[in-house]
């Protein structure tokens, strides 16, 4: 038994090294023939093609983040939610009471947000 152990370990082994050592050839290969000319407008700052213009610092608003936030709670619904349904059936009625339970602290999230005001963008 600890023969067979220690050989799927030793195959594991073997793919990781030789994985690794194929991530460090490409890399290597990727250096060797990269031909590189450094000029002084290749090493300048651009933003998306454009020149930068003024200073490095801009303030974002705080509703982008809220906004962020909200996708994130909804994301997070979504990963629960679907594999929850597949289950379902197998699970039982059990389920469907923590599934509402899951939502309706989600639903008081959301409603908390809307008497906030945070979900009106203007």
């Amino acid at each position: 038994m600890i023969g067979l152990v220690s050989q799927t370990y030793g195959v594991v082994g073997a793919i990781v090294v030789l994985g690794l050592l194929g991530l460090l050839g490409a890399f290597a290969l990727n250096k060797a023939l990269t031909i590189t000319y450094s000029t002084p407008d290749k090493l300048k700052t651009y933003e998306s093609g454009v020149d930068p213009v003024g200073e490095g610092w801009a303030q974002v608003h705080i509703r982008y983040y809220l906004f962020a936030y909200l996708y994130v709670i909804f994301a997070v619904d979504a990963v629960y939610l679907f594999p929850w349904a597949t289950v379902f059936a197998a699970v039982g009625v059990a389920s469907l009471v923590e599934m509402f339970v899951f939502l309706a602290f989600v639903a008081v999230g959301l409603l908390y947000a809307y008497r906030k005001g945070i979900l009106n963008w203007t």
